[in-house]
């Protein structure tokens, strides 16, 4: 029984190893990475990468829920809802982009765009999509944002400006600090009121 027992364990643990070589795999060669690579990569033979992942687009799937995982963990350990709004967007970014440059190529906010949340999306989407228009809505409610755009149309000038400055950081162009930084303080820069840029400069994340 012991032996059976541990068999699901460590069908779960090679299959974790694979996701993980994965990422860095796609990361590294984008569209053109193939099983073949990523079997190589890995160190096991195609049939077994196979037997875990029956073709690619199943991998991905599965590499994707595991990003939007992480994600969603790094955002509930960041505790958005206990500091100013403005700190909640700094950290929020900084566990966006550190993620985003670990999965390069997956579309994590494929469906965080969409309003409301699609019926077909995950729970992983979900887990992480609910925290990030939470802290939106908060900076409407509490004034902090400009109100001649509407909340929604702010999400996604973040997220525009968040995947194109990301994409610095995954080309090492920039660290994941510097393109967290750049990103927060040119996003509230222009999503702020005066008066909330006044009280942002003092704070820290």
């Amino acid at each position: 029984m012991a032996a059976i027992s541990r068999r699901p364990a460590l069908r779960d643990h090679v299959a974790a190893g694979i996701l993980e070589i994965s990422a860095g795999v796609l990361a590294e060669r984008g569209e053109a990475a193939s099983m073949a690579d990523i079997a190589a990569a890995a160190g096991v033979a195609r049939a077994t990468l196979y037997r875990y992942f029956p073709n690619r687009d199943v991998l991905v799937r599965a590499l994707t829920e595991t990003a939007l995982t992480d994600l969603a963990g790094r955002i509930a350990d960041a505790k958005l809802d206990e500091v100013p709004v403005e700190v909640a967007i700094a950290r929020m970014t900084r566990a966006v982009v550190a993620t985003i440059s670990k999965y390069q190529g997956l579309a994590l906010f494929q469906k965080a765009l969409e309003d409301p949340p699609p019926a077909g999306a995950s729970a992983a989407e979900r887990r992480l999509i609910e925290p990030l228009r939470r802290q939106f809505e908060r900076g409407a409610s509490e004034g902090a944002f400009r109100r001649d755009l509407p909340t929604q149309a702010l999400f996604k000038v973040y997220v525009g400006l968040v995947e194109g400055v990301a994409s610095l950081s995954a080309g090492r162009e920039l660290g994941v600090e510097q393109a967290s930084a750049a990103i927060t303080a040119i996003f509230l820069t222009g999503a702020l009121t005066p008066q909330s840029r006044t009280g942002a400069a003092t704070r820290t994340p």
